[in-house]
């Protein structure tokens, strides 16, 4: 029986959330199905540029955090705010 796999399932098997076999599966099926390893190749050129995005908080943001930690005593633990 073979077994039909879903985009779902390539984006598990991209981030290597898949078992062995499933990987041996996985990639027998992109060989066989051309839409399925454009969805692959296309996965993979998003998940590589989304690698290269580096978010760099404002000074701003730095400063209220560091006011933030100095009103706690390095004495005794933070209080947990949820």
């Amino acid at each position: 029986m073979t077994k039909t796999f879903t985009y779902d399932d390539v984006v598990r098997y991209l981030y290597a959330e898949t078992t062995e076999n499933e990987n041996a599966q996985i990639v027998e099926a992109l060989a066989l199905d051309d839409n399925l390893m454009n969805f692959y190749l296309d996965s993979l050129e998003i998940q590589s540029q989304m690698n290269k995005i580096t978010r760099t908080p404002s000074d701003n943001v730095i400063s209220e955090v560091f006011r933030y930690s100095r009103q706690f005593s390095s004495k005794r633990p933070a209080a947990l705010l949820y």
